[in-house]
């Protein structure tokens, strides 16, 4: 019987049995070293694999009775498009009426045209990775320039240092994971998370 909202055990066992949670060397796009990184969608592209995590998430959500009473005039929504199919497991389990994702353009994060002021119903934030926020804190202005109220945030995996909260709203994550993060590539070498992995240039 799947748990409603599996523990963090199983969920580090469905990404690493689907190489989502991958180790080596990895050097992130702000040029920090690790040997730990994460490709979520290699564990959603798997339908009972998404089931699984967004029923997870968006039960945490359910239990909380502010969010669980404006359902379903609830709209779900993504930070960027890495996180939409969690938006839409959690969309579908919530039955929340309405789903939206941000993306960039032009360096900025903003949704597509003609999405405007009272269109959006009470957001829930939801991503597949939580590591500095950013994408986050930038889509709860977007939000809010559009006078639509963040009611909850949450998402599969989240980085420890991460944040874990957004305007006095907590974060629910099903995943902590302590990620040691290098500057370059001589202290990683002097670390104890050195390996003798080919490195890997990720772009996300």
């Amino acid at each position: 019987m799947v748990n409603l909202i599996p523990p963090p055990e199983t969920v580090m066992d469905i990404l690493t049995k689907t190489e989502a949670y991958r180790k080596g060397h990895f050097v992130y796009p702000n040029g920090k070293h690790a040997s730990h990184y994460f490709q979520m969608p290699l564990a959603f592209r798997h339908y009972d694999n998404a089931r699984i995590l967004s029923v997870g998430l968006s039960r945490m959500f359910r239990m909380e009775k502010y969010i669980s009473k404006r359902l379903p005039e609830v709209s779900v929504v993504s930070p960027s498009p890495g996180g939409i199919m969690v938006a839409f497991g959690v969309r579908e389990a919530l039955s929340a009426q309405q789903i939206y994702w941000a993306e960039m353009e032009d360096g900025k994060r903003r949704f597509r045209q003609y999405i405007g002021k009272g269109d959006v119903y009470p957001a829930i934030i939801v991503d597949d990775i939580l590591r500095s926020g950013r994408a986050i804190r930038e889509t709860i202005e977007i939000l809010k320039d559009i006078g639509t109220e963040v009611i909850g945030i949450g998402t599969i995996v989240a980085f420890a240092d991460a944040p874990e909260e957004f305007d006095g709203i907590a974060v629910k994550s099903m995943l902590k994971f302590d990620v040691n993060f290098y500057d370059n590539e001589e202290e990683w070498k002097s670390s104890r998370s050195a390996s003798d992995a080919q490195v890997e240039t990720v772009r996300f």
